[in-house]
C-alpha cells in the first residue's frame, strides 16, 4: 500500500512553516529565542513573558512546538506542562521543549512526566537548542503526515 510519495522527507521548508510558542517570563530569554529561530528561517513565532496568557495562546494558536520556563511567578512551567496536557486531543503529539535554569533531576523527572518531550538546561547552547527544536518539529511534521494518511484511509 506504500509508494514513494508516502515516503517525502520532512524540508526546512516544512519545519519553517511550523507555530513556535515561546513562554518565559525573562523578556531577553524570549528575544534570544526568537533571534535563534529567526535565524533558523522560523517565521510563525509566538513569545510570550506572562504565564498567565501561556494557556489561552496555547489553546487559541495550536502551536506545533512550545518552548517553555519552569520557573516562572504565578503560573510555573509545572502547571503549565500540565494544562497544556489536558488541551491536548488524545493521540495527538505537541511537543514541549524546557528551557530551564533549574537541572536537578528531579526536575527533569517531573518536567518529562508531566509530557515535556525534552529538557535544555539554561545557560544553553544555541545551536543544540536549534538542533533540538528541528528534531521536535520533524517527529510533529511526520505525525501530522501519519494523521492525514490515517484520516483519508477511513474515508
Amino acid at each position: 500500500m506504500s509508494n514513494a510519495a508516502d515516503a517525502t522527507p520532512v524540508t526546512q521548508a516544512d519545519l519553517n512553516a511550523c507555530r513556535i510558542l515561546i513562554v518565559d517570563d525573562e523578556e531577553t530569554n524570549v528575544l534570544l529565542l526568537r533571534a535563534v529561530l529567526e535565524r533558523e528561517g522560523y517565521r510563525d513565532i509566538i513569545g510570550l513573558t506572562d504565564p498567565q496568557r501561556a494557556l489561552s495562546t496555547f489553546v487559541d494558536a495550536s502551536p506545533d512546538l512550545v518552548l517553555l520556563d519552569l520557573m516562572m511567578p504565578g503560573i510555573d512551567g509545572y502547571q503549565l506542562l500540565d494544562a497544556f496536557r489536558r488541551q491536548t486531543p488524545p493521540g495527538d503529539f505537541r511537543p514541549v521543549l524546557v528551557l530551564t535554569a533549574d537541572t536537578t533531576s528531579a526536575a527533569r523527572r517531573r518536567a518529562l512526566s508531566l509530557g515535556a518531550k525534552d529538557f535544555v538546561g539554561k545557560p544553553f547552547d544555541v545551536v543544540e537548542v536549534g538542533l533540538r527544536i528541528a528534531n521536535l518539529l520533524e517527529t510533529r511534521v511526520l505525525y501530522q503526515r501519519l494523521q492525514l494518511r490515517a484520516h483519508q484511509a477511513d474515508r
